[in-house]
Protein backbone atom coordinates (compact mmCIF):
# COMPACT_ATOMS: atom_id res chain seq x y z
CA UNK A 1 0.00 0.00 0.00
CA UNK A 2 1.10 3.41 -1.00
CA UNK A 3 -0.43 6.66 1.02
CA UNK A 4 -0.53 9.84 0.58
CA UNK A 5 -1.87 12.40 3.06
CA UNK A 6 -2.28 15.86 1.90
CA UNK A 7 -2.03 17.97 4.85
CA UNK A 8 -0.77 16.20 6.78
CA UNK A 9 0.93 18.61 9.20
CA UNK A 10 -1.87 19.33 11.00
CA UNK A 11 -2.86 17.74 14.26
CA UNK A 12 -5.27 15.15 12.76
CA UNK A 13 -2.85 14.83 9.89
CA UNK A 14 -0.10 13.68 12.49
CA UNK A 15 -2.04 11.70 14.19
CA UNK A 16 -2.82 9.28 11.72
CA UNK A 17 0.47 9.08 10.73
CA UNK A 18 1.55 7.78 13.90
CA UNK A 19 -1.97 5.75 13.60
CA UNK A 20 -0.99 4.15 10.63
CA UNK A 21 2.64 3.74 10.95
CA UNK A 22 1.76 1.73 14.30
CA UNK A 23 -0.90 -0.27 12.68
CA UNK A 24 0.99 -1.07 9.61
CA UNK A 25 -1.53 -2.19 7.59
CA UNK A 26 -4.92 -0.89 5.50
CA UNK A 27 -7.48 -2.49 3.24
CA UNK A 28 -7.17 -3.33 -0.07
CA UNK A 29 -9.87 -3.17 -2.74
CA UNK A 30 -10.37 -6.56 -2.33
CA UNK A 31 -11.25 -6.04 1.82
CA UNK A 32 -7.88 -8.21 2.99
CA UNK A 33 -5.02 -6.33 4.52
CA UNK A 34 -2.07 -5.17 2.56
CA UNK A 35 1.53 -3.76 4.55
CA UNK A 36 1.98 -0.42 4.04
CA UNK A 37 4.99 0.47 2.59
CA UNK A 38 5.10 4.23 1.73
CA UNK A 39 3.49 7.12 3.24
CA UNK A 40 4.32 10.20 1.45
CA UNK A 41 3.18 13.40 3.21
CA UNK A 42 2.13 17.09 2.15
CA UNK A 43 1.81 20.30 3.56
CA UNK A 44 2.63 24.23 3.05
CA UNK A 45 4.39 24.19 5.89
CA UNK A 46 7.12 22.03 7.66
CA UNK A 47 6.73 18.87 9.06
CA UNK A 48 8.38 19.39 12.74
CA UNK A 49 9.81 16.12 14.07
CA UNK A 50 8.75 13.99 11.32
CA UNK A 51 9.07 10.11 12.64
CA UNK A 52 11.88 8.47 12.20
CA UNK A 53 10.65 5.77 9.61
CA UNK A 54 11.97 4.85 6.02
CA UNK A 55 8.43 4.26 4.99
CA UNK A 56 7.60 7.80 5.69
CA UNK A 57 8.48 11.31 3.09
CA UNK A 58 7.93 15.16 2.95
CA UNK A 59 7.01 17.60 0.85
CA UNK A 60 6.35 21.03 1.16
CA UNK A 61 3.99 22.62 -1.31
CA UNK A 62 0.62 24.04 -1.36
CA UNK A 63 -2.94 21.79 -2.20
CA UNK A 64 -3.70 23.70 -5.04
CA UNK A 65 -0.30 23.09 -7.01
CA UNK A 66 -1.25 20.77 -10.27
CA UNK A 67 2.54 19.77 -10.33
CA UNK A 68 3.28 19.07 -6.87
CA UNK A 69 0.25 17.50 -6.05
CA UNK A 70 0.55 15.03 -9.25
CA UNK A 71 4.54 14.34 -8.61
CA UNK A 72 3.06 13.39 -4.94
CA UNK A 73 0.14 11.20 -5.78
CA UNK A 74 2.46 9.06 -8.20
CA UNK A 75 1.68 6.10 -9.99
CA UNK A 76 1.43 3.29 -7.40
CA UNK A 77 -0.89 4.99 -4.55
CA UNK A 78 -3.47 3.22 -3.37
CA UNK A 79 -5.25 5.89 -1.03
CA UNK A 80 -5.14 9.69 -0.24
CA UNK A 81 -6.38 11.28 2.88
CA UNK A 82 -6.96 14.90 1.93
CA UNK A 83 -6.64 16.89 5.13
CA UNK A 84 -5.52 20.43 3.61
CA UNK A 85 -8.03 23.37 4.04
CA UNK A 86 -8.41 26.64 5.17
CA UNK A 87 -10.29 26.53 8.26
CA UNK A 88 -13.74 28.42 8.99
CA UNK A 89 -12.69 32.30 10.16
CA UNK A 90 -10.08 32.15 7.83
CA UNK A 91 -11.83 31.18 4.72
CA UNK A 92 -14.48 33.72 5.73
CA UNK A 93 -11.72 36.48 6.27
CA UNK A 94 -10.10 35.91 2.73
CA UNK A 95 -12.69 35.01 0.13
CA UNK A 96 -10.02 33.66 -2.04
CA UNK A 97 -7.85 32.47 -0.35
CA UNK A 98 -10.51 29.84 0.92
CA UNK A 99 -11.88 29.38 -2.34
CA UNK A 100 -8.21 28.53 -4.06
CA UNK A 101 -7.67 25.98 -0.76
CA UNK A 102 -10.85 24.45 -0.15
CA UNK A 103 -11.96 23.77 -3.60
CA UNK A 104 -9.62 24.74 -6.04
CA UNK A 105 -7.04 22.74 -4.02
CA UNK A 106 -9.84 20.02 -3.62
CA UNK A 107 -10.26 19.12 -7.84
CA UNK A 108 -6.27 18.81 -8.05
CA UNK A 109 -6.07 16.46 -5.74
CA UNK A 110 -8.98 14.82 -7.49
CA UNK A 111 -7.46 15.39 -11.22
CA UNK A 112 -4.22 13.74 -10.03
CA UNK A 113 -6.25 10.52 -8.41
CA UNK A 114 -8.38 10.16 -12.03
CA UNK A 115 -5.16 10.18 -13.59
CA UNK A 116 -3.73 7.61 -11.86
CA UNK A 117 -6.53 5.33 -13.38
CA UNK A 118 -6.36 2.94 -11.15
CA UNK A 119 -9.56 4.12 -9.12
CA UNK A 120 -8.01 5.07 -5.20
CA UNK A 121 -9.40 5.27 -2.37
CA UNK A 122 -9.83 8.81 -0.79
CA UNK A 123 -11.19 9.94 2.47
CA UNK A 124 -11.92 13.96 2.26
CA UNK A 125 -12.64 15.67 5.83
CA UNK A 126 -15.54 17.65 5.36
CA UNK A 127 -17.53 19.36 8.12
CA UNK A 128 -20.60 20.01 9.68
CA UNK A 129 -20.68 23.53 8.87
CA UNK A 130 -22.10 21.99 5.31
CA UNK A 131 -25.17 22.42 7.19
CA UNK A 132 -27.09 25.71 8.43
CA UNK A 133 -30.07 27.95 7.94
CA UNK A 134 -33.29 26.98 9.46
CA UNK A 135 -31.93 24.09 11.43
CA UNK A 136 -34.13 21.59 13.22
CA UNK A 137 -32.71 21.33 17.17
CA UNK A 138 -31.45 17.85 15.88
CA UNK A 139 -29.79 17.28 11.79
CA UNK A 140 -30.78 13.82 10.86
CA UNK A 141 -28.83 11.94 8.39
CA UNK A 142 -30.79 13.05 5.22
CA UNK A 143 -30.51 16.77 6.15
CA UNK A 144 -30.42 19.43 3.22
CA UNK A 145 -26.52 20.70 2.69
CA UNK A 146 -27.47 24.71 3.68
CA UNK A 147 -24.07 26.35 4.65
CA UNK A 148 -23.95 29.68 5.93
CA UNK A 149 -20.10 29.96 5.88
CA UNK A 150 -17.90 29.94 2.89
CA UNK A 151 -16.20 27.39 4.34
CA UNK A 152 -19.05 25.34 4.51
CA UNK A 153 -19.65 25.53 1.22
CA UNK A 154 -16.78 24.90 -0.02
CA UNK A 155 -16.48 21.66 2.18
CA UNK A 156 -19.93 20.82 0.67
CA UNK A 157 -18.54 21.27 -2.96
CA UNK A 158 -15.82 19.21 -2.21
CA UNK A 159 -18.70 16.46 -1.30
CA UNK A 160 -20.04 16.54 -4.38
CA UNK A 161 -16.61 15.99 -6.09
CA UNK A 162 -16.38 13.30 -4.41
CA UNK A 163 -19.82 11.78 -5.31
CA UNK A 164 -19.62 12.63 -9.00
CA UNK A 165 -15.63 10.95 -9.15
CA UNK A 166 -16.77 8.20 -7.33
CA UNK A 167 -20.03 7.76 -9.54
CA UNK A 168 -18.17 7.87 -12.91
CA UNK A 169 -15.01 5.56 -10.95
CA UNK A 170 -12.43 7.45 -11.07
CA UNK A 171 -12.03 7.23 -7.34
CA UNK A 172 -13.27 5.39 -4.83
CA UNK A 173 -14.22 8.34 -2.41
CA UNK A 174 -16.03 8.79 1.31
CA UNK A 175 -16.67 11.75 2.72
CA UNK A 176 -16.36 12.60 6.56
CA UNK A 177 -17.84 15.22 8.25
CA UNK A 178 -16.51 16.24 10.83
CA UNK A 179 -18.07 17.74 14.14
CA UNK A 180 -16.11 20.30 16.23
CA UNK A 181 -12.79 18.03 17.26
CA UNK A 182 -11.51 18.40 20.95
CA UNK A 183 -9.67 18.56 22.20
CA UNK A 184 -6.82 19.81 20.13
CA UNK A 185 -3.15 20.23 21.18
CA UNK A 186 -0.50 22.94 20.99
CA UNK A 187 -1.71 26.55 20.24
CA UNK A 188 -5.13 27.99 19.10
CA UNK A 189 -5.85 28.47 15.63
CA UNK A 190 -7.88 30.55 12.73
CA UNK A 191 -10.91 28.30 12.96
CA UNK A 192 -14.22 29.64 14.46
CA UNK A 193 -14.50 26.98 17.16
CA UNK A 194 -10.34 26.82 18.57
CA UNK A 195 -11.78 28.35 21.62
CA UNK A 196 -13.99 24.60 22.13
CA UNK A 197 -9.96 23.59 22.90
CA UNK A 198 -8.60 26.05 24.58
CA UNK A 199 -11.34 26.42 27.30
CA UNK A 200 -9.87 22.74 28.36
CA UNK A 201 -6.75 22.66 27.30
CA UNK A 202 -5.43 26.12 28.74
CA UNK A 203 -7.09 25.75 32.51
CA UNK A 204 -4.94 21.78 32.47
CA UNK A 205 -1.95 23.53 31.69
CA UNK A 206 -2.51 26.50 34.10
CA UNK A 207 -3.30 29.27 31.93
CA UNK A 208 -6.83 31.35 31.95
CA UNK A 209 -8.92 30.78 28.23
CA UNK A 210 -11.48 33.08 26.70
CA UNK A 211 -14.81 31.57 25.87
CA UNK A 212 -16.47 33.97 23.39
CA UNK A 213 -19.73 31.99 23.15
CA UNK A 214 -22.74 31.98 25.65
CA UNK A 215 -22.72 28.78 27.69
CA UNK A 216 -25.82 27.32 26.41
CA UNK A 217 -23.89 27.30 23.07
CA UNK A 218 -24.73 23.74 21.54
CA UNK A 219 -21.49 21.94 19.89
CA UNK A 220 -21.19 18.35 18.91
CA UNK A 221 -17.75 17.30 19.76
CA UNK A 222 -15.48 14.53 18.54
CA UNK A 223 -11.79 13.71 19.82
CA UNK A 224 -9.09 13.46 18.22
CA UNK A 225 -8.51 9.50 18.88
CA UNK A 226 -12.62 9.03 17.69
CA UNK A 227 -11.71 10.51 14.54
CA UNK A 228 -8.63 8.84 13.48
CA UNK A 229 -10.38 5.58 14.42
CA UNK A 230 -12.92 7.11 12.12
CA UNK A 231 -10.46 7.99 9.04
CA UNK A 232 -9.31 4.53 9.63
CA UNK A 233 -12.73 2.71 9.40
CA UNK A 234 -13.90 5.40 6.71
CA UNK A 235 -11.09 4.04 4.70
CA UNK A 236 -11.26 0.24 4.96
CA UNK A 237 -15.35 -0.12 4.46
CA UNK A 238 -16.23 -1.71 1.49
CA UNK A 239 -17.83 0.34 -1.24
CA UNK A 240 -21.17 -1.58 -0.94
CA UNK A 241 -21.53 0.22 3.05
CA UNK A 242 -21.34 3.67 1.28
CA UNK A 243 -23.46 2.98 -1.66
CA UNK A 244 -24.48 5.76 -3.22
CA UNK A 245 -23.94 8.57 -0.59
CA UNK A 246 -20.38 8.87 0.19
CA UNK A 247 -20.91 11.79 2.68
CA UNK A 248 -22.15 11.07 6.12
CA UNK A 249 -21.88 13.37 9.57
CA UNK A 250 -19.82 11.18 12.12
CA UNK A 251 -21.37 9.86 15.75
CA UNK A 252 -20.84 13.32 18.27
CA UNK A 253 -20.77 13.81 22.00
CA UNK A 254 -23.67 16.81 22.05
CA UNK A 255 -23.02 18.91 25.08
CA UNK A 256 -23.74 22.91 25.84
CA UNK A 257 -19.88 24.65 26.37
CA UNK A 258 -21.21 24.92 30.29
CA UNK A 259 -21.30 21.25 30.15
CA UNK A 260 -17.74 21.21 28.55
CA UNK A 261 -16.92 23.40 30.99
CA UNK A 262 -18.50 21.42 34.00
CA UNK A 263 -16.52 18.34 32.45
CA UNK A 264 -13.43 20.49 33.14
CA UNK A 265 -14.23 21.01 36.53
CA UNK A 266 -15.07 17.20 36.97
CA UNK A 267 -11.52 16.16 35.64
CA UNK A 268 -9.64 18.88 36.73
CA UNK A 269 -11.30 20.82 39.71
CA UNK A 270 -12.31 24.01 40.73
CA UNK A 271 -9.72 26.04 40.04
CA UNK A 272 -9.33 24.84 36.30
CA UNK A 273 -13.03 25.57 36.02
CA UNK A 274 -12.63 29.22 37.05
CA UNK A 275 -9.31 30.12 34.46
CA UNK A 276 -12.39 29.70 32.08
CA UNK A 277 -13.24 33.66 31.54
CA UNK A 278 -16.24 34.18 29.65
CA UNK A 279 -15.93 37.18 27.51
CA UNK A 280 -18.76 37.61 24.36
CA UNK A 281 -17.42 38.11 20.79
CA UNK A 282 -20.53 39.01 18.54
CA UNK A 283 -18.56 37.62 15.66
CA UNK A 284 -17.43 33.98 16.53
CA UNK A 285 -21.29 33.54 18.09
CA UNK A 286 -22.64 34.31 14.83
CA UNK A 287 -20.44 32.06 13.29
CA UNK A 288 -20.89 29.17 15.55
CA UNK A 289 -25.01 29.86 15.40
CA UNK A 290 -25.11 28.61 12.27
CA UNK A 291 -23.33 25.05 12.58
CA UNK A 292 -26.09 22.88 14.29
CA UNK A 293 -26.03 21.68 18.05
CA UNK A 294 -26.77 18.35 17.77
CA UNK A 295 -26.56 15.21 15.14
CA UNK A 296 -28.28 12.16 14.42
CA UNK A 297 -26.02 10.09 13.26
CA UNK A 298 -28.31 6.56 12.70
CA UNK A 299 -26.41 5.87 9.41
CA UNK A 300 -22.63 6.01 10.51
CA UNK A 301 -23.33 4.70 13.87
CA UNK A 302 -24.75 1.16 11.91
CA UNK A 303 -21.44 1.38 9.55
CA UNK A 304 -19.40 0.95 12.58
CA UNK A 305 -18.52 4.47 13.84
CA UNK A 306 -18.62 5.84 17.74
CA UNK A 307 -18.73 8.72 19.11
CA UNK A 308 -16.94 9.29 22.94
CA UNK A 309 -18.82 8.02 25.96
CA UNK A 310 -18.56 11.69 27.68
CA UNK A 311 -16.96 15.05 28.13
CA UNK A 312 -14.68 12.81 30.83
CA UNK A 313 -14.02 10.79 28.20
CA UNK A 314 -12.63 13.20 25.82
CA UNK A 315 -10.53 15.22 28.35
CA UNK A 316 -8.78 12.27 29.51
CA UNK A 317 -8.29 11.29 26.04
CA UNK A 318 -6.76 14.38 25.34
CA UNK A 319 -4.41 13.87 28.78
CA UNK A 320 -3.09 10.33 28.13
CA UNK A 321 -2.74 11.09 24.32
CA UNK A 322 -1.11 14.79 24.79
CA UNK A 323 -0.15 16.31 27.78
CA UNK A 324 1.09 12.67 29.19
CA UNK A 325 3.09 12.04 26.18
CA UNK A 326 4.63 15.56 25.51
CA UNK A 327 5.66 15.27 29.30
CA UNK A 328 7.47 12.17 28.62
Amino acid sequence: MQIVIVGAAGMLGRKLVAALLKRGTLARADGTQARIERVALLDNVPFADMPADPRVTFTEGDVYDPTAIKKLIAPGTTSVFHFAAVVSAGAEADLELGYRVNLDGTRVVLDACRALGTCPRVVFTSSVAVYGGDMPDTIPDNFALTPQTSYGTQKAMGELLINDYTRRGLIDGRALRLPTIVVRPGKPNLAASTFASSIIREPLSGQDAVCPVGPATMMPLLSPRKAVEAFLRAHDLPPSAWGTNRALHLPSLDVSVQEMAEGLKRVAGAAAYQRIKWQPEPRIQKIVETWPGRLNSKRARAMGFESDASMEAIINAFIEDDLRANAR
